[in-house]
Order: structure tokens, then C-alpha cells, then sequence
């Protein structure tokens, strides 16, 4: 199997990106009142991060792994990574400021906070800086406060130099030993936490950070690994519902809710970063998918960076709504409505974010790197 992309695992991106666009309009603003279980419980979307960053290890390593020393070079590498990466940070980020100032730079206590701050908080974001705890500007430890998933774009930027300078280096033997102590790391971390669980990355305190960073140390070499193992066994393709399958088999594990127990939660995220999420990941790799149907595929798959990275700022906009609106019982019709909303207007601004604004600028920011 000498495949050049992996059609089906780009869809499954873009089904990840879905379930966690639903797991931030149902799960974010719950406090504020309640969904009919399960529909309002997609409790597990968070986990859709970890996938993400299995799967971008393994197309990292597919991609890039042959490349070292026949023309690729660490200063080329990074460029192709920032211009994958970098324009939809830049558009998510002042999307975020936006959002911050409509809703009249007041912080969730209702403290105001001086357009400078907000400035400055948006300059860091754009270089990908985390906002240290005295420029918080929401008030809830965000470390990029205007677009909180973006800590998890952090974390990719870090892991893709890690990858850059380091990993890409190692002996698949040694790549395993590195996996095995991330798995002995994370699963300590998620068992020994007051909390319990992986549900870390996005805040400025120490312990907090620490559990996002160890979360990429481990599924960033996992990824990686397996696309070591793939192209050495090269493993028969797979035909039929493959993508479907892999797709109902993630909308499963991303969509239950809460299981009733934190070490009952702490075990089942667990058994999915280790085990689910790589079985998906290695069976997505062998499907194949042809016609219209990989047209389809392949445009969730496109969808699913800008969907990830511009999301937020109308999840910010979508809380505020609702805390303003007094719809606190679950059988009014207009939270379902403001929901339908959000979720319809996130798909059109990353369509429109990819098709007028992302694409087209990484074909010129590529053609004018590669003319230098």
C-alpha cells in the first residue's frame, strides 16, 4: 500500500472537528441551564484533541519521516509548518478579539477591562504567546484568552518542533521506548490528579499545563510510531464503509456522556487514547474511498483546521446569550434555536475562512517561500 494521502483520515478530522464543535455549544453554556440527556451530554468531545494529535503524528510521520537529509532541513520544515498552520491562528485570534469587545470587554464577573489589555492580549496570541495570568482577560485562567482552543495549537507547534529537532531522529525502537514512558506519564498524571482524567492543556496554572503538555508527549510519538509500523508492514487495504464505520465508531467514544465516576472517566479516556483512537486511526489508514464520496470526504477533511481554529469566538458570543437570555428550562425552543445557530454559522465562517482566506493565502505564502 504506497498511498500519497490518506483520504479517509482527513475525514475523520473533520468528523473530530464536528463532534467537538458540538461538545463546546452543548457542554460550555450548561451551567447556565440544562439539556435533555443525552442530546445536551456530548461530554467526551474534549477527547477529540488527543485524536488529533495521534493522527497528527501519524500523517507527520507519513509525510515527513523520508524526507530528512534529501532536501528537508530543520529551517524548511518549520516554514512549511507555519504556513500549514500559522494564517488560521491569525484569523482565530482576531476573531477572538472581536467577539471579546462585542461583548463589551468585561470579564465573566462583569469586570471591565481596558481596550489596551485587550490589545496587548491579541498581539500575544497572534505570535502564538500565551497570555501570562496578570492578562487574563475573561477571568478564567484561559491561556489564550480570546480563543481558548488555540492552547491546543500551541501544544501542536510545540510538538512539531519536537518532531523537527528531535523525534524524527529516533530508532522506531527507541520511538517505542519513548511512547511506553508516555504512556506511564499520562496515565500516572490522569490517575493521580485530584480531578482525575486528561481533560488539561487549556489553563495557566502549573498542573494544568503540565497535563496538556504531557497529552502531546505521549499521542504526538504515538502517531508517529504507528505511521513507523504502517509503512513497514504496509497492511492490506481495506474496501467498503471503512470511513463510516471509523466515523460512527468516534461519534460514539466522543459523544457519551458522563460515566457516572471519576475513575470510571478516568479509565475510559485512558482505554481511548491508547487503544480506541489507535485502532480507528490504523484502520482509517487501510480504507479506501473513491468518487464523490472522496470528494465529500476530502472537504470535511479540508474543513476541519479553520472549523477547529475559528469556532470558539462564536461559542464565547453563544454563552453570552445565553447567560443574558433567561431561557433556564430545557423545554423552550430557543436555546435549541440559538444552538442550531451557532453550530450553522461555525460551518459557514470556516467554509468561508477556508475557500476566501486559507487556502489561497498558503498557495501564495507557498509559491513566494519556495520562489526565495
Amino acid at each position: 500500500m504506497n498511498k500519497t494521502r490518506y483520504d479517509i483520515l482527513d475525514g475523520l478530522r473533520g468528523v473530530a472537528a464536528l463532534m467537538v464543535l458540538l461538545y463546546h455549544i452543548f457542554n460550555d453554556a450548561k451551567s447556565f441551564f440544562v439539556w435533555p440527556t443525552p442530546v445536551g451530554e456530548f461530554f467526551h468531545g474534549f477527547l477529540g484533541v488527543d485524536f488529533f494529535f495521534i493522527l497528527s503524528g501519524f500523517v507527520m510521520g507519513y509525510a515527513y519521516d523520508q524526507q530528512w537529509g534529501n532536501g528537508l532541513n530543520f529551517g524548511r520544515f518549520v516554514r512549511r509548518r507555519l504556513v500549514r498552520l500559522h494564517p488560521m491562528v491569525i484569523l482565530g485570534v482576531l476573531m477572538g478579539a472581536i467577539a471579546f469587545i462585542i461583548q463589551g470587554c468585561t470579564k465573566w464577573d462583569g469586570s471591565e477591562v481596558a481596550i489596551e489589555t485587550v490589545m496587548f492580549c491579541t498581539l500575544l496570541g497572534l505570535f502564538m504567546i500565551p497570555s501570562p495570568s496578570s492578562l487574563d482577560v475573561r477571568g478564567n485562567t484561559e491561556i489564550f484568552p480570546l480563543n481558548g482552543p488555540h492552547w491546543s495549537l500551541f501544544i501542536e507547534y510545540l510538538g512539531s518542533l519536537l518532531y523537527g529537532l528531535m523525534l524524527h531522529r529516533l530508532s522506531t525502537k527507541w520511538l517505542r521506548v519513548w511512547v511506553a514512558g508516555g504512556i506511564v506519564s499520562i496515565a500516572g498524571f490522569a490517575l493521580l490528579t485530584n480531578d482525575g482524567g486528561i481533560a488539561y492543556g487549556w489553563s495557566s496554572e502549573p498542573v494544568n499545563f503540565m497535563g496538556g503538555a504531557l497529552r502531546m508527549l505521549y499521542a504526538y510519538p504515538m502517531g508517529l510510531l504507528m505511521a513507523r509500523v504502517f509503512r513497514e508492514r504496509q497492511p492490506k487495504p481495506l474496501h467498503g464503509h471503512v470511513f463510516l464505520l471509523c466515523s460512527l465508531a468516534l461519534m460514539v467514544l466522543l459523544g457519551l456522556p458522563f460515566l457516572g465516576s471519576k475513575d470510571t472517566e478516568t479509565i475510559y479516556q485512558l482505554v481511548c487514547i491508547f487503544s480506541l483512537f489507535p485502532t480507528i486511526i490504523w484502520y482509517g489508514a487501510r480504507g479506501s474511498i473513491c468518487g464523490w464520496k472522496q470528494q465529500v470526504v476530502s472537504f470535511l477533511g479540508r474543513l476541519s483546521y479553520p472549523l477547529y481554529a475559528i469556532h470558539f469566538p462564536l461559542i464565547y458570543l453563544y454563552i453570552m446569550w445565553v447567560e443574558r437570555s433567561g431561557y433556564t428550562y430545557i423545554g423552550h425552543s430557543h436555546p435549541w434555536a440559538a444552538a442550531f445557530v451557532t453550530f450553522a454559522c461555525a460551518l459557514l465562517l470556516a467554509t468561508l475562512s477556508l475557500l476566501l482566506y486559507d487556502e489561497p493565502l498558503r498557495r501564495w505564502l507557498n509559491r513566494k517561500t519556495k520562489a526565495e
